[in-house]
Formats: structure tokens, C-alpha cells, sequence
């Protein structure tokens, strides 16, 4: 019997934990678990299995670039051997047998049951109750950002929120209305938010908090355009006082400040032969350019930023040259391809084993979506907007905007899906603004891209249908 993660039983990979603490990650292994999640120490390994799904292909390693970039104005595939599924992706050629999506929708749920099964099995195991409170409240989280991801994606979703032991009971969930799925989050992230810490020491850092559960509320209020909420998030969010802007736009994606003061949320690699090392320096350095930029290991040609983006950064503005390079020196020779540099590791220990970490919320983007939900809800020349927008801008080395130069609500709002472009550039956000803010057909067409509406989500992948057709329907258009 064909059977996929959602329907069928499941053995969870852990990540076990060590002395050294959250960041130093060990290798996979597989554990049994039948005689699992007895003791703290299990819980805590299931934990840490649930934030390492993160990492997997489907999720952060290769679909969410593809989704929140690829697919939008801000980067493409040059080269059909980059991949061909992202490359229909790319060119919205999208088919239902895409092996990138059913990866995608394979690896969050994957990671959905890791969470649930921490969520169902903890009450049972006898350890300290706060401690317990906080890893439940650490998988909401984590759960609530999967299906964040998996709703703007593919809409409709099936809304799993226990852990399936038995395979015919999986065949009995259908897909969810999105509405539905976004009033779960909201429960689940109030829950979160209210349990987890601000911070946490050195060992745990990284894990998540109560900063990044407002944050990721925040985001999903902006998406449902409640722009009172999305303002009320974000306000708590700048009331904890625990997040600040990096001095610099370098500084943030600096290997050195993982995890830094304007981080809410990141996933997190390790370099060093353990198999958790961040693939994007080789995934994002040219194809053919050998090791020029990569150092060590192929270049994939993936994410290729458009000259549209490009060209798109005002004069001085300092994050182009953190963000973007135009091309590589090859001996006396320019190749003019131009590729992402917020991911290179200058010493990365091995071909796809680099250091760096993928930003999922950070401070900056708070500021930009409070900025966005205080303009929706009222223009207020000079207001608290524009200092939000002009703290952005200013660390880019860029002079202040006022109402002189943005006199109304829709030259604002403009200027505001400028600086989250380029701010944000890279980090899998700019589709999904595309989106929600209507703009998506329209922007895309302009670049010369044959989209349709329906588009605006991806296809359920064909072979979920296949396995489930009585209750796992394809979307319009496909």
C-alpha cells in the first residue's frame, strides 16, 4: 500500500541533545518509539527533532526559497539544469507532479507530527512543569510556523493537530479552510506567547520565544490585512525590549552574530561533518564557476537574483552590496552572473556544510509591518510610520523620508513595499507579500511571466490526491 508521512506511521529522527547546549547540535539518529518519550531527556530530543525538521529540504533547505523567491520578481533560474522543478516554478509551468512540492508538503508534515507528538505524549512523562509548559509551547511554535508556510502555499490544508498512530486513521483528514488553519494559529501562538521566555541563556539560544510567537502573529495578522492586530503584535513585540536593531545591515548576517540582538527566530546549521551545515553557499553560488565562490564544492545557480532587484537599490543604499553580487572574477575575466552574498561562508568546513543560519523573523521586519499596519489604518504625516520606516532606512545609510516627499497613504504605501523588498530581500518574504497585498498577477506579468490567478497558490501535489481522492481535492486551475 502506497502510503505518505500524513497517513502512515512514522519513525522520528532525533536530534540528541548535549551539555554543550541547543546550538551544538549532534548527529541523526533513529530512535524507536515504542520506548520513547519517558523521561525529560526523550522530550527534550523530541523537541530538538521538531526544530531540526526545519532544516530539511521541503522546508527552509530548498522549497521556502523557492516558493517565497523564485516565484516572485526577486531572483530566477538561468540555467534548466539548476533543477527542472524549480525551474517550472520559476517560469509558472508548475506541474502537479512537481517533486519539489510533494517534498514540501512530505517535510512539513513530517515536521507537524514531530510537534504533535511532543504536544500529546509530554502530559504522561513526570518532570518538572514548567519545563513541560515550555516545550509544548516551543511546538506550537514551530507547528504554527509550518502551517503558516503550508496555507500560503497551498491553501487548504489538511489541519492535523494530534499525533496519527494508526494509518486508516490519517485517510480521514480532509483539507482545512484556510480560515480555520489561521484560527488555530492564533489560539496556538497566544498559548505560546504566554508560556515561553523572552530569552534565554547562551546554551538555548535559538530556541523559540515569546518575541517570536508575537512576531510570527503578527505576520499572520498582516496576511489576514487586521491591521489592528498586526499593530497590536508588533507593539508587544517592541515593549519586551529585548530586540534592537544590528548596528550595521552587515552585522545581522554575520556568521559570528547567530542568533543576535535583532533575531526573533532563525533556523539553525552547524557545520562540521554532522550533516546539519546550511547548503545555500553552494545552492546560491553560479553554476560553472567551479569553487571561485562557493570554496569548496559546485555552485547549484539557484536564486539567481533579477536584474530588476538589481537595479532597484537607491545610491548608497549599504544592503545592495551585503545583499547581491553582480558577477565573479575568473582569472582576467568578469562573468557578469550575478548571485546572493547574505549566505556565503568564507570557511565553509565542507560542499553544502556552511555556518550560516536562515532568518525567519527578524526585528526589522516587525518594525516594517507595524509601520504598514499604522498607514493602513490611518495616514498620519510624520507619525510613528515614519519613524519606523526612517529607522530602516537610516541604518542603510539612506536620508529620511517625511510627508514632504510621501504625501498621502498610497505614496507610503508604496515606498514601504520598497524597503521590504529590499530589506527583507532573500529571506522568503517577497512572494507572499505579493500576494496578500493583490499585487502578485499584475508585478509578475510585468516581468514578462505568463501567470494566471489561480496561480497565486501552488498545486496540491498529485500524489497526495492519488493516495487520498475521496477527501484530498487538486486547487482550481490544475
Amino acid at each position: 500500500m502506497k502510503k505518505i508521512i500524513l497517513y502512515s506511521t512514522w519513525v522520528l529522527l532525533l536530534i540528541s541533545s548535549c551539555k554543550k547546549g541547543f546550538l551544538d547540535l549532534a548527529p541523526l539518529s533513529d530512535t524507536n518509539t515504542v520506548n520513547f518519550y519517558r523521561t525529560p531527556e526523550d522530550m527534550l530530543n523530541a523537541v530538538n527533532a521538531a526544530y531540526a525538521s526545519l532544516r530539511a529540504s521541503g522546508q527552509y533547505g530548498a522549497a521556502l526559497y523557492a516558493v517565497g523567491e523564485v516565484a516572485s520578481d526577486n531572483t530566477e533560474i538561468l540555467d534548466a539544469q539548476a533543477g527542472i522543478d524549480i525551474s517550472q516554478i520559476d517560469a509558472f509551468t508548475t506541474l502537479t507532479n512537481n517533486g519539489m512540492l510533494n517534498t514540501m508538503w512530505n517535510d512539513h508534515y513530517k515536521g507537524i507530527l514531530a510537534c504533535n507528538a511532543v504536544i500529546d505524549r509530554i502530559p504522561a512523562v513526570a518532570m518538572n512543569e514548567t519545563l513541560k509548559a515550555r516545550y509544548i509551547a516551543e511546538c506550537l511554535f514551530l507547528r504554527s510556523l509550518m502551517y503558516f508556510n503550508m496555507v500560503r502555499t497551498f491553501g487548504d490544508v489538511p489541519l492535523v493537530t494530534k499525533e496519527i498512530v494508526d494509518v486508516q486513521e490519517g485517510y480521514g483528514f480532509a483539507r482545512s479552510p484556510q480560515a480555520s488553519i489561521y484560527e488555530q494559529l492564533i489560539k496556538d501562538l497566544e498559548q505560546a506567547a504566554s508560556v515561553l521566555p523572552n530569552d534565554y541563556g547562551t546554551a538555548d539560544k535559538g530556541r523559540a520565544t515569546a518575541g517570536a510567537a508575537r512576531g510570527l502573529l503578527a505576520k499572520i495578522y498582516l496576511t489576514l490585512q487586521n491591521w489592528q492586530e498586526a499593530a497590536n503584535q508588533t507593539k508587544a513585540v517592541m515593549d519586551l525590549g529585548v530586540y534592537q536593531l544590528m548596528p550595521t545591515y552587515e552585522a545581522v548576517f554575520a556568521i559570528a552574530n547567530k542568533n543576535n540582538a535583532e533575531s526573533l527566530f532563525e533556523v539553525q546549521y552547524k557545520k562540521g561533518g554532522y550533516g546539519l551545515g546550511s547548503p545555500f553557499n553552494n545552492a546560491f553560488s553560479p553554476r560553472l564557476s567551479g569553487q571561485i565562490v562557493s570554496t569548496i564544492g559546485a555552485g547549484g545557480g539557484q536564486n539567481t537574483p533579477t536584474a530588476d532587484i538589481a537595479n532597484l537599490y537607491e545610491a548608497n543604499d549599504q544592503r545592495r552590496a551585503v545583499s547581491i553580487a553582480d558577477g565573479y572574477q575568473n582569472g582576467s575575466q568578469f562573468v557578469a552572473i550575478r548571485y546572493i552574498k547574505k549566505y556565503l561562508d568564507p570557511a565553509l568546513f565542507a560542499a553544502n556544510d556552511a555556518d550560516n543560519n536562515w532568518p525567519v523573523l527578524r526585528y526589522a521586519d516587525i518594525l516594517l509591518v507595524r509601520a504598514e499596519a499604522l498607514n493602513e489604518l490611518g495616514y498620519a504625516p510624520d507619525g510613528e510610520a515614519f519613524t519606523l520606516l526612517n529607522r530602516i532606512r537610516e541604518r542603510a545609510g539612506l536620508a529620511a523620508l517625511s510627508s514632504t516627499e510621501l504625501p498621502d497613504q498610497e505614496s507610503f504605501r508604496k515606498t514601504l513595499a520598497h524597503e521590504r523588498r529590499v530589506e527583507l530581500a532573500f529571506e522568503n518574504h517577497r512572494w507572499f507579500d505579493l500576494v496578500r497585498t493583490g499585487r502578485a498577477v499584475e508585478v509578475m506579468r510585468a516581468t514578462g511571466k505568463s501567470i494566471q490567478d489561480h496561480q497565486l497558490l501552488f498545486p496540491i501535489p498529485q500524489v497526495q490526491i492519488d493516495i487520498n481522492p475521496d477527501v484530498i481535492t487538486q486547487n482550481p486551475g490544475y
